[in-house]
């Protein structure tokens, strides 16, 4: 069994979208491929809800970089999905040509410079959401976000072009900024891949009852939830932090930043680093509510953590 969290779909997996399953047989045979990942979500949430149906409603724009395409969705998104996704308060954004140069600048940014990083993206994401919130809704926008229970879709916002979470922000946009938050939800989504297919957490485990892990640099954001988190969250963001100060590493030792864009990296490299230790220190006090294989994956995230 792997030690690490999976950075390949195996084929004839749950998640091989080329497995010859018959409604991913039908929606291939009739050139509906972007509505795959919702096929697969009717599978996961079981609610009798034909999302893949309603994702044939969306349109979609082919974004390419290095060899790869992605679906970046348009149109009206299906409130069936939205509800499910808690996206109701959000529409997709217009593909305006400043979302397009940012977005492929920001693909092509991870093929270039984060190869590693970019196979992860390859790999696990097929489908991009763009999304604003809609008019009249007072609500603070997500930056990006994803959902084990639809695989291979990442959302993002205008908001991903400005701030790494959780603390940094700048005024100025950044393709970046953008690179980063796409690669963040490429990351949550290969661990969810692994978790699901692979038992990770110790019989009897559930997120309502975990231990809870106090996050000292959420005091200040008034939700609770945030402050406090369940140890299926910890893992999930000690893996995630883990790449994503890598991309930053990388980023701060090149030459063509800004001075915004390295001033921002900095810090959040900074706040990055004893983050993410103290979550792995956590985690290591809690190895009972973790299987074999869990423990293992503990172990290679504590290497990784030491070599920051």
């Amino acid at each position: 069994m792997q030690t690490a969290i999976s950075t390949l779909v195996t084929s004839g997996s749950f998640f091989d979208l080329e497995r010859k399953e018959p409604a991913l047989l039908r929606l291939r045979e009739e050139g509906a491929e972007q509505a795959l990942p919702f096929a697969l979500m009717e599978q996961l949430v079981k609610s009798g809800v034909p999302y893949a149906e309603h994702a044939r409603l969306l349109r979609s724009d082919s974004v390419h970089a290095s060899g790869v395409s992605f679906d970046w969705f348009d149109g009206e998104l299906p409130q069936q999905i939205a509800d499910e996704i808690n996206l109701a308060d959000y529409e997709i954004a217009e593909h305006t040509d400043e979302r397009v140069t940012a977005l492929t600048g920001a693909l092509d940014r991870l093929a270039a410079v984060h190869p590693e990083g970019f196979a992860r993206v390859r790999e696990f994401v097929r489908g991009l959401l763009w999304v604003g919130l809609k008019p009249g809704v007072r609500a603070s926008s997500l930056t990006s976000s994803s959902d084990p229970a639809l695989p291979y879709v990442i959302v993002f916002s205008d908001k991903a072009r400005h701030h790494i979470p959780p603390n940094t922000v700048s005024p100025e946009p950044s393709q970046l900024f953008l690179a980063e938050n796409i690669l963040h939800e490429a990351v949550h989504q290969s661990v969810s891949f692994h978790i699901l297919q692979q038992q990770v957490f110790a019989d009897g485990y559930s997120s309502k009852t975990s231990p809870k892990i106090e996050i000292a640099w959420r005091a200040t954001q008034g939700v609770a939830r945030n402050q406090y988190w369940e140890v299926d969250r910890a893992f999930h963001a000690t893996c995630v932090y883990n790449q994503l100060l890598r991309f930053r590493r990388t980023e701060i030792d090149r030459d063509d930043l800004t001075a915004g864009e390295r001033t921002s990296f900095e810090a959040a490299y900074a706040d990055g680093i004893p983050a993410v230790r103290y979550l792995m220190d956590q985690l290591d006090l809690l190895g009972e509510h973790f299987t074999a294989h869990g423990r293992e994956l503990l172990a290679d995230l504590r290497r990784q953590t030491d070599r920051l």
